[in-house]
């Protein structure tokens, strides 16, 4: 695959409503055949490179994790065009040495959430994508970059445990998560990264420590209103990200060192006669590169 225009997608978490730094921005409200997304998306630029960002909890954080439609979100943000797709999210941490106000370059998950619709495939069309390596190294390598550049405290590397929330841990599970090696704790990454996989685009979190979740003896349980006078902070320091690590990334791009961008053509399994018309339909942004390469 040789080198293409880049397309910087960044969905933004707890704290992170919308990307000041956008030249030219403009919103537009979309629809996919998986429903609405979280909000309009925001198209802009910064440095020559083109940006879509996305509200993930919506205007004014009106989507509590479990109601977020991860599918139409993924979905909206291939059908604008974007290459590349990073995640930022409030986090909490497992380790004193990750203290609020830290940004972890995340590099694996643990996913504890049900009820969520966690996949675009399904009975008509199935595909099994690989996700020992959910994280592309080249896109947590410039976000690292970018934390080193700008003196944001960051650790480069580490696992991010998903919960459904919306409520905290409990001291026992807190307990049991760091028990396991885990480093941060959200609500939103999955199936945020298990979709981005499906659709071929290459993904990296950014995770912004709030609070030590519970298990911090000299913390205390976490409480929102304390969350949001970190979050506050996180927020200066995300808006400087993006600006930072879009420019760093540039306008023009390489195939992922993971080859995620040609991901389908070794996870579709259903033969092309037993393929269902309409879920073929609704993949056709997902899945288009795969259709189109067999045309």
């Amino acid at each position: 695959m040789s080198e293409q225009k880049r397309v910087v997608g960044f969905i933004g978490g707890s704290g992170v409503y919308r990307a000041d730094a956008l030249q030219d921005a403009e919103r537009t409200d979309v629809e996919t055949p998986w429903g609405k997304p979280s909000d309009a998306l925001v198209r802009g630029r910064i440095g020559g490179v083109d940006i879509v960002f996305l509200a993930r909890h919506g205007a004014g954080h009106r989507l509590p994790p479990s109601a977020i439609n991860y599918r139409a979100n993924i979905d909206a943000m291939k059908r604008a065009g974007v290459t590349d797709l990073i995640s930022l999210s409030a986090c909490g941490s497992f380790r004193e040495d990750l203290a609020p106000g830290t940004f972890v370059i995340v590099d694996q998950f643990i996913d504890r959430t049900s009820g969520r619709e966690n996949t675009f495939f399904g009975p008509g069309f199935v595909a099994h994508v690989s996700m020992a390596h959910p994280v592309c190294p080249a896109l947590a390598g410039a976000a690292a970059a970018s934390c080193e550049a700008l003196d944001i405290p960051h650790a480069n590397g580490g696992t991010y445990l998903v919960m459904n929330g919306p409520q905290f841990s409990s001291l026992a599970e807190s307990k049991l998560y760091r028990s396991w090696g885990c480093d941060v704790i959200g609500m939103t990454n999955m199936p945020e990264a298990k979709l981005a996989r499906e659709a071929e685009l290459p993904y990296a979190t950014v995770a912004m420590v709030t609070d030590y979740d519970c298990w911090h003896e000299n913390e205390g349980p976490v409480e929102v209103s304390k969350v949001l006078a970190v979050m506050a902070e996180n927020s200066k320091n995300a808006v400087r990200l993006i600006e930072d690590l879009t420019t760093r990334l540039g306008p023009a791009r390489a195939p992922s060192p993971l080859a995620v961008e040609t991901t389908l053509d070794a996870a579709v399994i259903t033969a092309p006669e037993a393929r269902d018309p309409d879920m073929v339909a609704k993949l056709d942004a997902v899945a288009g590169r795969f259709f189109r390469k067999q045309c």
